[in-house]
């Protein structure tokens, strides 16, 4: 039998979501990004979820499944959402343990974890969530991106995740690095990996598309140029994208198709 995936039902808030804070973020960055930097880039850095995979059913449905199944209470994808908007959150395991503590469950860390897993892989012969998840960019415009520029990935996830996915769509062979959770010592928003990946090269030669507050973070701190990219028309562009931009964001696109579509006024290669 196939685990239903929680229906974003409306109810009372839940949980003491964190507001938005609309504060004026301070946008410091190491580096002055050339005019140039956005439209020409050598190097494409894609973070996965959200960007490269749509996980609406695997990793957000199994983080609702996991809340409720340590507190009881429904929990919705806009308050998903909410706690996505802030950083410190791209680490699913640690947004489930904040979220379950927060409405006053007992479980720690590793017991959290533990049954995210189950959910998310499957267990006793029933399927996981991650059969749900769903390749967002088709090949041929991974082919074309990979013409024009090198293409990598830094992502929250760990390396057997990736894998997974790499070896069900099979798209490893176009991207040249690839930075995981199990690679770096430090993670998002730190940006380590970032820096794995340009090898000493110039930071604005390369461009990094996220999602995340963390994503944003970490392409600031290593001088890297950011583009946002949120599916158009809902909650995350509604509420992120702002965010992004006081981030340092120089472009918010909805698919990688439409970065595609940017870049091939300055990239002869993609057509």
């Amino acid at each position: 039998m196939v685990v239903k995936r929680p229906q974003a039902t409306k109810c009372r808030r839940s949980s003491p979501i964190p507001e938005l804070k609309r504060r004026k973020i301070k946008n410091v960055r190491p580096k002055q990004i050339r005019k140039s930097a956005t439209t020409r880039p050598q190097i494409i850095i894609f973070d996965v979820d959200g960007v490269l995979v749509d996980v609406q059913g695997s990793y957000l449905g199994t983080v609702l499944e996991t809340v409720k199944h340590f507190t009881g209470k429904r929990v919705t994808m806009g308050e998903l959402h909410r706690w996505k908007n802030q950083s410190g959150y791209n680490d699913d395991w640690k947004l489930s343990t904040a979220w379950v503590q927060s409405l006053g469950g007992k479980a720690e860390y590793d017991e959290i974890k533990a049954q995210f897993v189950k959910f998310y892989w499957g267990a006793n012969g029933k399927p996981g969530n991650v059969a749900r998840e769903k390749w967002l960019v088709p090949r041929t415009v991974l082919r074309r991106l990979a013409r024009a520029a090198e293409l990598g990935i830094f992502t929250g996830r760990v390396r057997q995740e990736l894998d997974y996915t790499f070896d069900r769509n099979k798209t490893h062979e176009y991207f040249r690095t690839v930075v995981t959770a199990d690679d770096v010592a430090k993670h998002k928003p730190d940006p380590e990996g970032l820096f794995a990946i340009l090898k000493g090269r110039d930071p604005q030669t390369a461009l990094y598309v996220g999602d995340n507050v963390d994503d944003a973070k970490a392409a600031r701190a290593a001088g890297i140029p950011f583009a946002g990219l949120l599916p158009r028309g809902t909650q995350e562009w509604r509420e992120r994208a702002p965010i992004l931009r006081e981030l340092g964001a120089t472009r918010i696109f909805g698919s990688v198709s439409e970065l595609e579509a940017f870049l091939r006024k300055t990239h002869p290669q993609i057509s």
